[in-house]
This record gives C-alpha cells, sequence and structure tokens, in this order.
C-alpha cells in the first residue's frame, strides 16, 4: 500500500469514528447504521494492521493514543493493553511539552514536510531509530495527529558499517589515510590556538614484503594487528595513530610541552618493535624506519607536513633498517636531486645511452688475458663519472634494470660475435645479474635469444651474481641458474665472503667461478685475518671442483700472494683499468696483455 493510499484510509477511518461517536451518543434509531460503521471501522483496523509501518493517532487536546496498529506493539515490545495507557512523550522521543509545540506547528501547516529520523524507546528501554511521518487531521472539536513510524535501525546499522569502512582500516580499525589527514588538520588546529607543538611521524616497517612473500598474507596480516597494539600503546591519550598504507602507519603527538617528548616517544616506538613477535609457531623481529615533521616549522598545512615527514623517513630507510630521522630542508634538495636522476636514467634507457667498458682477467696458469667483465657506464650530459653504485640500484627501484640488462647481454653478444669474425680473439665475457633480474622468469628465454641472435657459442658468455642476490629466493635461483648451466652458460659468484650464504647452499647453487672480493684483497699482504679468509676461499672453491678470480688485484705483492696460494684468474688495476672498446682492443693486441 502507498502512502497516499493509507493516508486516505486513515481520513475515512477518522470520519467513520466521529459518525460512530454522533450515532452512539444521539441516536439509538440508527443502530443499524451504527453497526455497518462498526463493520466498516474493524475493516480499516485489519487493513492497519497489514502496513508494515507502525501507526499511532493521537489525540491533541488530551495528549493521549487513540489508536495504534499491531506493528506498533511489535516495535516496542508492548501488549496492545499496555500501550493503551502510554502518553506519546512516554515512548521516548522527547518531553510533552515539545511534543505540543510539534503538533501544534503541524496542526498549522509548518511542520517539516520530510520524514524526522529520531529515537523512541521500547518497553525494554532500548532506544529504536526510527522515521517519523506526522500529519494532523481535524474529527469535529479535535484534532487527531496521526504518525507513521518505520525502524531504521538496520539502515542506520549500514550506515554506520559503510561510514566506519570509509574512515576506518578494515584489519586494525585505525583511522585509514582520509580519516588521518583530517585529524592531522584538526590537531594542527588545536596546536596553533594552544601554542603546542605537534610531531607528524610516518612508520614504515622494514621488509615486511619478506614477511608476506615467506609466511604468507594471514601471518602478515596478525603482525600488522599486533604492531598496531603495539604502537597504540606508545601513546598519549592526546595522540593519534592510523594506518595509512599497507605497511605504513602514521602518528600525531600533540607536545605540550615542546619537542621534548618525540624522542622519547620514538625510543618507546622502537623499542616495543624490537621485542620478537610470536605468531603461529614463528618467531619474528620487525624495525621500522620513521620519519618526523613538526609543526609549525616544518609546514602549516597537514599535506605539506605529512609529505616532510615521508621525505624524513625515505632519508632513514636510506640510512638503514631501525632508524629515524627528522625532517630538514637539505632533503627536498635530496628528493629533487633523486628526481632529477630518475627523469634523466628514464630517458637514457630510451635512448639506449650507456656505454659498455671492459676490464680483462689474467690466467695465472698461463699469464695470458683468459677473459674480460663488462661493466656498465653512463656518460649522463653534465654530470661526469656517475657511480654505478649510484645508478644501478635506482634502475632497479625503477623496474628498468631488466630492460637495461638485456641490452648489456645483447651488446656483449654482438661484440664478441664481431672480434671472433675480425680475428682479434675469442674472450669469454662476464656480465654481471642483479638479483631482480634473476626473479624474471624470462631471463634465460632472453640470454638464449641474444646468443642466437649473434650466433655466439653459450660457453663464452659468463653470468655473474653477487652472493646475496642468490639467497633472496633460493627454490627459483637453483632453477634458473640450472637453466643457464643446462645452455652451457658459465656462472660466477661475485664478492664472495660479503654475503650470508651457508656451505650447504653453495653446494646446491651450479656455479662455476668464486670471486674473492676487492675487501679481502686490498690488505691481504698486510692483514693476516685478510690473507685467512683469502686462503680459505680459495681452498673452499677448489674443493669443490670452483675456479677462483680475485679482484681488485693493484700492486705485485698481492699478484705473488695470490700466485703463492693458487687463485686462477685475477683482474684489477695491476692489469688494466676498465676500458673503452677502442682502447681494450689495443691493449689486446699489444705485449701487455701478457704479465711475466
Amino acid at each position: 500500500m502507498d502512502s497516499a493510499e493509507l493516508w486516505l484510509r486513515v481520513r475515512n477511518m477518522l470520519r467513520l469514528k466521529a459518525f460512530g461517536d454522533y450515532l452512539k451518543n444521539h441516536s439509538l434509531i440508527l443502530e443499524d447504521q451504527l453497526q455497518q460503521r462498526t463493520i466498516d471501522l474493524e475493516r480499516f483496523r485489519t487493513v492497519m494492521d497489514a502496513s508494515e509501518d507502525a501507526i499511532f493517532l493521537i489525540n491533541r487536546n488530551t495528549m493521549s493514543l487513540i489508536e495504534f496498529n499491531r506493528r506498533a506493539c511489535q516495535l516496542l515490545g508492548y501488549t496492545a493493553e499496555e500501550l493503551s495507557h502510554k502518553t506519546p512523550a512516554e515512548l521516548g522521543e522527547t518531553s510533552m511539552e515539545k511534543l505540543e509545540v510539534v503538533y501544534d506547528r503541524i496542526i498549522a501547516g509548518k511542520g517539516p514536510s520530510e520524514p524526522l529520523e529520531t529515537q523512541i524507546r521500547d518497553k525494554s528501554g532500548r532506544d529504536v531509530e526510527v522515521e517519523i511521518h506526522r500529519q494532523a487531521y481535524r474529527t469535529g472539536e479535535d484534532w487527531v495527529i496521526v504518525g507513521i513510524v518505520r525502524d531504521i535501525t538496520r539502515r542506520k546499522e549500514s550506515d554506520q558499517r559503510l561510514l566506519t569502512m570509509a574512515h576506518y582500516d578494515t584489519l586494525t580499525g585505525l583511522p585509514n589515510r582520509d580519516l588521518f589527514f583530517t585529524s592531522l588538520q584538526m590537531g594542527m588546529t588545536q596546536a596553533a590556538i594552544s601554542r603546542w607543538k605537534l610531531a607528524a611521524l610516518t612508520i614504515n616497517l622494514d621488509d615486511f614484503k619478506n614477511i608476506n612473500e615467506t609466511w604468507g598474507h594471514v601471518l602478515g596480516d596478525e603482525v600488522l594487528l599486533e604492531v598496531s597494539r603495539r604502537l597504540s600503546n606508545c601513546l598519549n591519550a592526546s595522540d593519534t595513530l592510523g594506518r595509512v598504507d599497507g605497511d605504513q602507519f602514521a602518528m600525531i603527538l600533540m607536545l605540550r610541552d615542546g619537542q621534548a617528548g618525540t624522542r622519547q616517544t620514538l625510543e618507546r616506538i622502537r623499542n616495543a618493535l624490537r621485542v620478537p613477535f610470536h605468531i603461529e609457531g614463528q618467531s619474528l623481529v620487525m624495525t621500522a624506519s620513521i620519519g618526523i615533521a613538526l609543526y609549525p616549522e616544518d609546514g602549516e598545512d597537514s599535506r605539506e607536513l605529512i609529505r616532510h615527514a615521508y621525505t624524513a623517513m625515505n632519508s632513514a630507510r636510506k640510512i638503514g633498517p631501525d632508524n629515524y630521522r627528522f625532517y630538514t630542508p637539505q632533503m627536498n634538495a635530496d628528493v629533487s636531486a633523486r628526481l632529477d636522476l630518475e627523469a634523466a636514467l628514464r630517458e637514457a634507457v630510451r635512448n639506449q645511452a650507456f656505454e659498455i667498458v671492459y676490464q680483462p682477467k689474467l690466467d695465472l696458469n698461463n699469464d695470458r688475458i683468459c677473459g674480460l667483465e663488462a661493466l656498465l657506464r653512463w656518460p649522463r650530459p653534465g654530470h661526469p663519472g656517475v657511480s654505478p653504485a649510484v645508478f644501478v640500484p635506482v634502475l632497479e627501484s625503477l623496474g628498468l634494470i631488466g630492460e637495461v640488462g638485456n641490452w648489456v647481454v645483447d651488446s656483449v653478444c654482438a661484440q664478441i660475435a664481431r672480434w671472433q669474425r675480425s680475428g682479434l680473439g675469442s674472450f669469454q665475457v662476464a656480465v654481471n645479474i642483479s638479483g631482480q633480474q634473476i626473479s624474471n622468469s624470462s631471463l634465460v628465454a632472453d640470454i638464449r635469444q641474444a646468443l642466437e641472435k649473434h650466433n655466439v657459442a653459450p660457453h663464452w658468455l659468463e653470468v655473474e651474481l653477487t652472493e646475496s642476490s642468490l639467497m633472496e629466493n633460493t627454490a627459483h635461483t637453483i632453477a634458473t641458474l640450472g637453466a643457464l648451466r643446462a645452455s652451457r652458460v658459465s656462472i660466477s659468484i661475485d664478492d664472495f665472503g660479503t654475503g650470508y650464504s651457508s656451505l650447504a647452499y653453495l653446494r646446491r647453487f651450479p656455479i662455476d667461478k668464486l670471486k674473492i672480493d676487492i675487501a679481502f684483497i686490498r690488505e691481504v699482504t698486510s692483514n693476516p685475518q685478510d690473507a685467512a679468509i683469502a686462503r680459505a676461499i680459495i681452498e673452499l672453491a677448489h674443493s669443490l671442483d670452483l675456479l677462483v678470480i680475485a679482484e681488485g688485484v693493484e700492486t705485485p705483492e698481492q699478484l705473488a700472494f695470490l700466485r703463492e696460494n693458487h687463485c686462477d684468474q685475477i683482474q684489477g688495476y695491476l692489469i688494466s683499468k676498465p676500458l673503452p672498446l677502442d682502447e681494450l682492443e689495443t691493449f689486446l693486441r699489444s705485449p701487455e696483455s701478457r704479465v711475466g
């Protein structure tokens, strides 16, 4: 039944009731007509009881309930007898005096045109969320207020759930990014009025991605929940904690006594996270990188302040895990320089504006050049001498190292083919492969394609990986290296001794060579510990039937030590610095390519 029909029936019922009262009081002669009207009235009550909404009829003069339907009893939990003795004010919406004002405005035609959302109280004392639509009708000398009441509890609960989802993190229940920014702006306003300091903190969990990848997202979620609880316990009542991204939290510290309390809170946070997490049988230790920006000196706008906190956090991450940094203006210059570097690298990748230099390797068994290492260089315009240690990690962070790595492999294979055709000689050339490239499922196919394209036998190509990159995803790495080995591509471990691989893992990797890191060669003739490590690596490699290459050899004394301890190959400035192509070919043709 629509509302128009319902109102029509209500008006008819009121007319019937008024007429019935008239008959009863003034004419027994018309008893039959009264009986008919009574039947009609009962029919209307049946229709009214069929309504899904509660209906109340209230006499304005007496402020009493004169009729209500079955749904009204169900909504409030009263029997019909109990409800008939209640006044409208006893239903808990408001006081009798205020209701009289409301009813009089409705009678005067000044009532609200839209339904009113309010609360009424049921028999148990519970407040029920309702929507009330009222109209007034005159019956003889009296005015009757008709209230149609709809239960909107479920709708309100749904609205609240949507509101919660819009403003709170579903996992931790903490304010999300939007609500956090609103709270930050309010906090800054309060700090300005009260002349307090305020600190905005951004907190990034170190290496959290590895937890998800190793143990799964279910355990990762449990870690995040425990982190949120521990961080909450580090705060004062006036502070705020939010989860603003997957593994990132943010805090607002209201500093009534200046910024002195910030470092105390920072230490509480770090100590809280250092306590091992015991979750689902696993014991984990978490650390965080934290950035801090202070109001008002580091920003008077919430977006600016949190941006500076992020800048400080990223600066802390560069130092290493479990560090924090306060924002300084110099950090913006660093960020600007980083953005310029990224833009220039993107352009360099598009234009293939890189170069390859080659450093010769010497075979100590016959004192001949036995191979080369291809090294990437970037001649950035206006910035001479950009170190690979600077630009290669940026290429990795931009996801461009794979594209550049493929270009290097293709260029090296093309150069090997040219040397062989020219009669200069055949040299095994090593190319460096990053851990990110190893994780790429197309690496093996890309290398095979380059070899086939330039008609180069696979054994003339060597792949170098750092010891640490081998351990990032051991199962996948072993499978990838196994496929390369099956293709007869040579494999070596670079910087051996600086990583954390175990001997058990070393036996499982299909490798051909170990390279002793320059850190152990630099003082091998003056530092007994470095000498012992170098000897141990050589013996270990030979026991596994691996060749040993020492890098960074610069003095005759270092060369003599390595000869004496049966190192197989060396490279370093004693033999040659890394050379561009034209200088390399001159070197290879010269007597200097032999060391007597």
